[in-house]
């Protein structure tokens, strides 16, 4: 239940964040708003290990195999900058929307493909019915 419940405010917070970020490019820029974010992004995740109980070393990511793991904050760059242009150009909530629909439909991939070190699960016909769902769910919306 808690991990629901997680789910749940990261979503919250990624489109609030997705807003922010979009009216900061409005005045500032992209790229600009965009070492902000991360900047600042930077800032808060050091204050929260300096006080925090898990006190794990830096060094320890040397050790992180294979390396190009270690690509997700420079891929968090270009999800920040894709986030902001696809709020600009479509508004949050079909913006939204078609994000989640394309991180189900990726991480389903990533799944049944055994992608990146996931354990492979098995093709099912009810998930893609459930992604096809998505998909008419998002045609409803952008029409009415």
């Amino acid at each position: 239940m808690l991990g629901f419940l997680i789910a749940i405010l990261s979503g919250a917070l990624m489109s609030v964040q997705g807003v922010f970020n979009t009216q900061v490019t409005k005045q500032s820029g992209i790229w600009v708003a965009n070492a902000f974010v991360q900047f600042t992004a930077l800032l808060v995740c050091l204050a929260v290990w300096l006080f925090s109980a898990d006190r794990a070393s830096f060094s320890a990511l040397f050790k992180v195999e294979p390396k190009y793991m270690l690509l997700g904050g420079a891929i968090g760059t270009f999800i920040t900058y894709t986030v902001i242009k696809s709020m600009e150009q479509l508004g949050p909530a079909r913006s939204v929307m078609f994000i989640v629909v394309s991180q189900l439909i990726i991480a389903y991939v990533i799944e049944i493909l055994g992608l990146f070190g996931v354990e492979k699960q098995p093709l099912e016909m009810k998930k893609l019915l459930g992604a096809g769902i998505m998909i008419v769910g998002i045609i409803i919306f952008k029409w009415t």
